[in-house]
């Protein structure tokens, strides 16, 4: 437990303490107004110098507040700085440079076009290789068919055979399947009113099958 006289001691020497830093805070409080009457609206256009394009989404801090804005897809950009501040521009593939605002600036709003270098990084020369080892190369060089070029695997791929065996595996199209509707509907007509034809009556049907027989064209299916 603090005594009385301890917490009088104490009450006067914080007294003491807040009138030694009132004339700093005064100080500082003209300082900032002062400041705030010096602030300029700085707009401007980030581009790079190589070919006069606008870049996207550059950054722009500002060092002396630790504040920054970035620019729009056009590279445009607008923030607040006093005189003297250090801007730092910067942006991806392009190298970091810095600008001053003047001191001498006589309006509260000014526009300047920053250009940025392209940063170039010159990477080691990388050779890749299909094949994992010198050995799986000569192993491949050795079973490689020269003949079996481009030319040749299309005229493969394009053979009856292979078609034939393709269009066996898909479904109907839609112009197929718009066909097998049409005679379907064409057959509905024809029929309008009476039974429907039946195959095995109709003695066309009937050689065709024998025919096909006797061809062997059964056989092979």
């Amino acid at each position: 437990m603090y005594s009385c006289l301890d917490i009088k001691t104490m009450n006067k020497l914080i007294f003491i303490f807040l009138l030694s830093i009132a004339p700093w805070f005064v100080f500082g409080q003209s300082k900032l107004v002062r400041d705030s009457s010096e602030l300029i609206q700085l707009s401007g256009v980030a581009i790079s110098e190589s070919d006069m394009n606008p870049l996207p989404y550059t950054t722009v801090y500002d060092r002396s507040i630790r504040k920054g804005v970035i620019s729009d897809y056009y590279g445009f950009f607008s923030t607040v700085v006093l005189p003297g501040d250090t801007l730092l521009f910067s942006s991806f593939g392009y190298k970091t440079s810095t600008y001053i605002v003047p001191d001498t600036l006589k309006d509260n709003r000014y526009s300047v076009i920053h250009m940025l270098q392209r940063d170039t990084v010159d990477l080691p020369a990388v050779t890749v290789y299909p094949w994992p080892s010198r050995e799986d190369f000569a192993r491949a060089f050795v079973e490689m068919e020269p003949y079996d070029d481009a030319i040749r695997r299309a005229q493969r791929e394009l053979s009856g055979e292979s078609l034939a065996f393709v269009a066996a595996k898909l479904e109907n199209d839609a112009s197929l399947a718009y066909g097998y509707a049409t005679n379907q509907r064409y057959t509905k007509l024809y029929t309008n009113g009476q039974l429907p034809a039946n195959n095995l009556l109709n003695p066309y049907s009937w050689a065709k099958l024998i025919q096909d027989w006797k061809a062997g064209k059964l056989s092979k299916q």
